[in-house]
């Protein structure tokens, strides 16, 4: 990749990627820009995921039961849900790169506070606060990457960005569940609080200056609300993905329940995961640079196939694992597709559009988090989650299929 340089630039019009910046300052390459974007994504994915991890071990330090705990998985996802709007429309004239500094010290001082919080109650309010600015930083991520390359290449651009999401399952959040379970479980957050300021060194480094969108306001932003298939793509998202964190909201508890994995053995599968979905994410990047439309098709299709399988896998260490491993690698590939179709039917509204994305995805966190909760409090067992799962997959196919039928009718209208 080549270089840019740090000078404020102007954005190219809403729905298309941005030209090649400037290079007329201090000159950085653009590996290390998304590098420094995809060290704070790595300190979000490790925050998000690493509480599936601890959940044994937060249940058991707090008295209360493994799906109040799951609760807390549910608190952070609804924080990304409010944030991810309330940030974009609020700061919508805000230069990108201090708004990416300013979501990264709100993220880094609220996981310091989910590690001192001393009781269920504390924990569960810096949990919801904690995911805040988690949407926020993923969408005008993705608007920043999408900017350092040419159009034909924004997709990976994304995809890379989001690699620190992915990579956090690999080491993050092993790594903070392995120190939760022998430092206790408030390490975990604090880790992560460390994580975060690494990150804000980072962006404030090699990050270039980057202009609010010409025009940019509030209002302008909530234009995207307008947008019917915004909200078809966002529904995708929030429906299609539900199936995935049905079951990885409890993976820790079902593997040492169902596949025989003690405690120490959860972080080498969660690791697996994590590579999963670091290969599914790069190959994602490169399906929707080909298409976006089959990027989506394909991971739906994947993610729905992978989760009818999990009774057949579920009994035994090793048919477990490749699972765990299939699931992370099937439920990232259309992440890439899915962000770079809401920013281009976003129109003039780019910063939310993007931002909602992860409003929809941590809809489906939250949504997945519950429904598995429900069916485990019923008794039908931990493979019932999958079970639920699959049905969230098919029910995203069937709202991409009116989206894309709605695709083809205002394409037929324009050219008829």
């Amino acid at each position: 990749m080549t270089s840019v340089d740090t000078a404020v630039r102007r954005d190219a019009p809403p729905g298309v990627a941005p030209a090649a910046p400037r290079t007329t300052g201090t000159r950085v390459p653009v590996r290390l820009s998304l590098l420094a974007l995809a060290l704070g994504g790595f300190g979000i994915g490790t925050t998000e995921f690493a509480t599936m991890g601890v959940l044994p071990n937060v249940a058991g330090d707090l008295s209360v039961s493994i799906p109040a705990a799951g609760h807390l998985v549910s608190a952070y996802a609804l924080g990304v849900v409010v944030g991810a709007p309330l940030f974009a429309v609020l700061t919508a004239r805000v230069p990108r790169k201090a708004l990416l500094l300013g979501l990264l010290a709100a993220f880094t001082l609220f996981n310091g506070a989910s590690a001192v919080a001393p009781g269920y109650g504390w924990l569960f309010a810096a949990r919801f606060a904690s995911g805040l600015p988690h949407g926020a930083f993923f969408g005008i991520g993705a608007i920043v990457a999408a900017s350092l390359v040419p159009p034909e290449r924004r997709s990976r651009a994304i995809s890379m960005m989001m690699l620190g999401l992915t990579v956090a399952n690999i080491a993050g959040v092993p790594l903070s569940t392995l120190l939760g379970q022998h430092l206790g479980w408030r390490s975990t957050y604090a880790t992560v609080a460390v994580i975060g300021v690494l990150a804000l060194a980072a962006v404030a480094r090699l990050v270039p200056r980057l202009a609010a969108l010409a025009g940019a306001g509030p209002r302008q932003e909530l234009g995207a609300l307008r947008r019917p298939q915004v909200w078809l793509t966002l529904l995708v998202g929030a429906v299609g993905f539900g199936g995935f964190f049905a079951v990885y909201s409890y993976i820790s508890p079902t593997l040492q329940t169902l596949a025989g994995y003690p405690a120490a053995g959860v972080p080498v599968v969660l690791a697996l995961f994590g590579v999963g979905m670091t290969l599914g994410t790069l190959v994602g990047g490169r399906l929707a640079d080909w298409s976006l439309p089959k990027s989506i098709w394909i991971g739906l299709g994947c993610v729905t196939t992978t989760l009818l399988t999990f009774p057949l896998a579920a009994h035994q260490p090793v048919p477990a694992a490749l699972w765990v491993f299939l699931l992370g690698g099937s439920g990232s590939l259309m992440l890439p597709g899915l962000q770079t179709r809401l920013i281009d039917v976003a129109g003039h509204a780019q910063s939310l559009g993007a931002a909602l994305n992860h409003s929809a995805l941590n809809c489906a966190n939250a949504l997945g988090a519950f429904l598995g909760g429900l069916v485990l409090d019923a008794g039908f067992g931990y493979t019932s989650p999958a079970v639920v799962g699959a049905g969230l997959g098919a029910a995203g196919l069937f709202v991409f299929s009116v989206s894309r039928w709605v695709d083809r009718r205002a394409a037929a209208g324009l050219t008829g």
